[in-house]
């Protein structure tokens, strides 16, 4: 198979025809992501990176699975399930996937028409509407056994492992770069004892397992076209047991940041607290009475370890070489690591306010 026609026609769609050239689409750092004309319809194709997620069939099990039982539960409420959440088309196989002669993954999917997709925050509106549906995604979920699921990547909020990996990276240094960043090194390893918070919270069964989506960014929220009204939960890739502090944290790492994750202007990065608010607001209006009290005593403790996490994950990542994440410049991952540094920075001043937030809510 050696061109885009060639996987497609592998999927059971009824293929009339292709009109036009295929597109890249999205803002994604792993997967590769097409746009495709199949008359009469739009579809989305994507190429699965099988070196970040090394077990392709398993992960889009998990998906299947929780996609399904989603849509049960947007029909029950009376939802649209074609629109609320991804359905895969099946391959003629019989498979959810298409695995090609050289050993690639494609997927395919209905493309969700009029919607809008947000890099940015734009108003507290806007965020307390995601903060619903990602707190509706988990409700949705409460009664799917969490133990149903593989870990598609083992270990992937396990901040203490993360933190691991970095002392790795810098021990072996690989690509030569840690006399460059030698601040960003003491700045992570001074927050050592932080990291092993919530997991160990996990192990001593105060904060439960939970079937959580683990990519909570606000792009990975469609929106009704021209409305501050969230419609769906998509890029479900990391779904699999985690702790609900993980799927709020990130939220709040990603959406309440005054400035995109990779802005070099580092004066123009802090915690927005208004939007904090609104979104704390919202993820409570559909979690709170189900939350334990461990859950909500590290609620507003979760948006910094989270925003901790990801800041060392670029860190690592430039410390490697750049072997994960894409990236579009030299120095990206660097410049996205200071980013996020300096708004766990900003966090760790505000937290008391924060958690005054999370406690009057």
């Amino acid at each position: 198979m050696n061109n885009i026609y060639d996987v497609i026609s592998e999927f059971d769609i009824g293929i009339d025809k292709i009109s036009g050239d295929e597109k890249s689409f999205g803002e994604g750092h792993i997967n590769t992501t097409y746009r495709i004309k199949i008359s009469p319809s739009e579809y989305i194709l994507q190429k699965i990176n099988s070196d970040i997620f090394k077990n392709v069939p398993q992960l889009m099990e998990n998906i299947m699975s929780v996609t399904d039982h989603l849509r049960k539960k947007i029909t029950e409420r009376g939802g649209d399930p074609a629109r609320e959440t991804i359905k895969f088309s099946l391959a003629k196989s019989g498979l959810p996937y298409v695995k090609t002669d050289d050993g690639n993954y494609f997927r395919l999917y209905k493309f969700i028409d009029d919607v809008d997709t947000y890099q940015m925050v734009e108003n507290k509106e806007q965020f307390y509407s995601a903060a619903r549906a990602f707190g509706r995604f988990q409700n949705d979920l409460a009664d799917f056994d969490a133990k149903k699921l593989s870990e598609t990547i083992p270990d992937f909020h396990n901040t203490q492992k993360r933190l691991e990996n970095l002392k790795n990276a810098i021990l072996s240094d690989k690509a030569g770069r840690k006399k460059d960043v030698m601040a960003e090194i003491e700045f992570a390893l001074a927050r050592e004892n932080e990291a092993k918070i919530i997991v160990d919270s996990i192990k001593k069964g105060e904060v439960p397992i939970r079937v959580t989506h683990n990519d909570t960014k606000l792009n990975n929220v469609l929106f009704k076209k021209g409305k501050n009204e969230a419609l769906c939960v998509i890029d479900l890739d990391t779904v699999m047991p985690g702790s609900l502090l993980y799927d709020f944290g990130d939220s709040v790492r990603f959406g309440a940041s005054s400035a995109v994750e990779d802005e070099t202007d580092l004066n123009r990065v802090y915690c927005d607290l208004e939007l904090f608010s609104a979104f704390s607001k919202g993820f409570l209006m559909e979690t709170g009475k189900s939350m334990t009290k461990k859950e909500l005593e590290l609620l507003a403790f979760s948006a910094k370890l989270m925003t901790f996490e990801c800041g060392i994950r670029f860190l690592t990542d430039y410390l490697e070489g750049d072997t994960y994440f894409k990236i579009h410049k030299p120095d990206h991952n660097l410049e996205r690591a200071r980013n996020q540094l300096k708004l766990v920075a900003d966090m760790e001043n505000k937290m008391s306010e924060m958690e005054e937030i999370t406690q009057s809510l």
